[in-house]
């Protein structure tokens, strides 16, 4: 059977969390003649990780200078507000404040402050304890950092904001929500992307499944040895009578022996106040309650020697996070460290997120974005945080790569009958 123009696409993008959206977005723009398909396994658009996260525009405060976690951070940040700003986002680049409470955590602050300024964060500011209380009159402690250019979004908007764009770049590009790909085989020059409802005859591909990223990678022909695990995060959000308490974010000090941020004071664009999230092993990759289960995702990750080996180097903070999880008092205890005046009618059980980790065979969790070309696939294999706030970033540096691996051009574009 001969296969017509029409029924090819140049690029099948898979995965439609704000990642996938913005490579979808970037890519339309470079090459608007291009056809297009981006393909997403839920009824809805940024319905995991960007769906759940703490709506925060990270700054890139935190990360190694030089990194692809800092530089497409920031620059990602600066895209984002002015994409926010030109087709109106809910946002607001309100600021906020690290706090350390006690002597211990100064020199961490001073490590952070010095990152920081590596990494071009703008007005970024050494305050006292009067210079805390001045931005959060409820938050005690002894010193912090001021970062002015850290803000608050609504992501789901964004998303969907970039995938209408795109499609009114191309109307012949297409969004195939409710599609779970199942498996990429070859046809010819082509690919073949078998979804839970069609066959997409594809020139290119690239993959930004996050929780799923590895399975999908090794579908794809990849020899991936490492993992992803989900963390999730449980949040709490203040009550009418505790909102007052909270102006705009307030982040501890993180541990250094610790690969999470710490539980966090946010305000959310709609005006709700979440604090959290902890962070606990999820035994179901998707799943946001804590007794959900889901026994693929669960032997997946208790068989293999990185998670273990997580577990054994955190073991104090898989034990604290744990009881956390499931105590409010517990939790309330660890907020008060920067609030001390919150009590237990000030808040009330949240929402739950799940963050995607690419974890290493020796248990590490910090390793940087890492975006691999495979043949004609380009992977997006680790992007946790800030790949919200990077997004477009992100996007612009896939479009980079396609353009030199694939030889994209407004020449190669398939002509839609």
């Amino acid at each position: 059977m001969t296969v017509e123009k029409k029924d090819i696409y140049d690029v099948a993008i898979i995965g439609g969390g704000i990642v996938g959206a913005a490579t979808f977005y970037k890519m339309q723009t470079r090459f608007p003649h291009l056809r297009m398909v981006l393909i997403e396994k839920e009824d809805v658009l940024s319905d995991h990780q960007t769906g759940h996260n703490s709506g925060v525009i990270h700054s890139g405060l935190y990360y190694k200078p030089g990194s692809l976690k800092a530089v497409n951070c920031v620059n990602g940040r600066k895209e984002l507000v002015a994409f926010s700003k030109e087709h109106g986002i809910d946002h607001d680049v309100c600021g906020k404040v690290v706090v350390a409470v006690d002597e211990s955590e100064l020199p961490m602050l001073e490590s952070i402050y010095q990152t920081g300024l590596k990494n071009g964060i703008e007005g970024l500011e050494k305050i006292d304890a009067e210079g805390i209380r001045a931005r959060e009159p409820h938050c005690t402690g002894i010193a912090g950092l001021w970062v002015p250019v850290t803000g608050i979004i609504n992501f789901r908007q964004a998303t969907e904001k970039m995938v209408e764009l795109t499609l009114k770049t191309n109307p012949n590009s297409k969004l195939a929500l409710g599609e779970e790909v199942t498996s990429v085989s070859r046809k010819g020059e082509l690919k073949e992307v078998h979804t839970s409802k069609n066959t997409y005859l594809t020139k290119h591909q690239v993959f930004c499944a996050g929780l799923q990223a590895d399975r999908l990678a090794r579908k794809d022909g990849i020899k991936l040895r490492e993992k992803v695990v989900g963390f999730r995060g449980d949040y709490y959000e203040l009550t009418d009578a505790g909102k007052h308490k909270v102006k705009n974010l307030i982040y501890p000090v993180p541990n250094p022996d610790f690969p999470f941020l710490g539980v966090h004071f946010t305000r959310m664009t709609n005006g709700e106040i979440e604090c959290g999230p902890n962070a606990v092993f999820t035994f179901k990759r998707e799943g946001y309650g804590k007794t959900d289960f889901n026994l693929r995702d669960a032997f997946d990750a208790l068989t293999y020697a990185g998670t273990w080996r997580l577990f054994f180097k955190n073991m104090k903070f898989g034990i604290d996070e744990y009881r956390r999880a499931f105590s409010k008092r517990r939790f309330l205890k660890t907020l008060q460290r920067l609030i001390p005046s919150l009590t237990m009618d000030d808040i009330r059980p949240g929402r739950a997120g799940v963050r995607a980790l690419l974890l290493r065979a020796d248990g590490d969790t910090r390793d940087d974005f890492r975006i691999e070309y495979n043949d004609q696939s380009i992977h997006v294999l680790n992007a946790p945080s800030p790949a919200a706030t990077a997004s477009l970033a992100i996007g612009g540096q896939v479009c980079e790569m396609a353009e030199k691996q694939f030889g994209l051009s407004v020449k190669s574009a398939v002509q839609s009958a």
